[in-house]
């Protein structure tokens, strides 16, 4: 085999890795073989090789019957690297605290990938009543404010590329037609802030809110209450505390 095909081999066997550490990440619990095969595709014998490396490696763990396939430690292991090394996170930590403090509220701290928000960062309510998210979850970014807040930094002609016409609902109200998605974008900008209204989750609404220290924004913060405690002069504490976060945020990480 020459150099070249070596090096090629090695890269495609790399995109495989990759690519079934995702599909476990986004599928959590255990699944057969066949479920793994029929999902990315690979022939089924250097899927097995493929799956039994990696469980001896950490990657991926295997049930007692040694037939079913999920998520290994080592993914956990790098998350938390990555968090914990993370500037923004490490700065962002005060103002989510103050945040929290001051709305009483879930508050969160996600980064656009693609065309999904990664959680980086959470505070939980002290209400019985209240929202949970982990750090790690991954959410389509047209159904969270914490997504439209960053979808709005954008151009129109770049959100229609990255998004399909149409979008994925996840209860009766997400919005599923990208050109009304994007009228509502017009709107974020407009007002500075976002509002997933029960998009995601029904019973709960979104307040969410970009921090452009880089353009297009990459990262937003974000606060969560169920719609039975939210009144209007609790919804306008919450935009007040959030534009005051961002300004403070902004302030904390101009210099990374």
């Amino acid at each position: 085999m020459s150099g070249t095909e070596a090096g090629g081999s090695q890269v495609k066997s790399a995109v495989r890795t990759v690519e079934l550490l995702e599909f476990f990440a986004g599928r959590p619990g255990m699944h057969a073989l066949a479920t793994v095969q029929e999902a990315v595709g690979y022939p089924k014998s250097s899927l097995y090789m493929l799956l039994r490396t990696l469980v001896d490696l950490g990657w991926v763990e295997t049930d007692a019957t040694g037939t079913r396939y999920g998520i290994g430690v080592r993914a956990l292991l790098v998350g938390t690297s990555y968090i914990d090394g993370d500037e923004v996170v490490a700065a962002a930590r005060p103002t989510l605290d103050r945040l929290s403090d001051d709305t009483a509220e879930t508050i969160h701290l996600a980064r656009l990938d693609g065309t999904n928000v990664v959680y980086l960062a959470t505070r939980q309510s002290q209400h019985y009543l209240r929202p949970f998210t982990r750090v790690g979850r991954r959410l389509p970014a047209h159904s969270t404010s914490l997504g439209k807040a960053l979808l709005a930094t954008y151009p129109d002609e770049q959100v229609r590329e990255m998004l399909p016409e149409s979008l994925a609902q996840l209860t009766e109200h997400t919005l599923t037609d990208r050109e009304k998605l994007i009228e509502e974008l017009h709107l974020v900008r407009e007002q500075g802030y976002a509002v997933d209204r029960e998009e995601n989750t029904l019973g709960l609404r979104c307040f969410g809110i970009a921090v452009p220290y880089r353009t297009p924004a990459r990262d937003a913060i974000s606060c969560s209450v169920p719609v039975a405690r939210l009144t209007p002069a609790h919804e306008q504490m919450i935009k007040d505390a959030l534009f005051d976060a961002k300004d403070r945020l902004m302030h904390a990480t101009r210099r990374l």
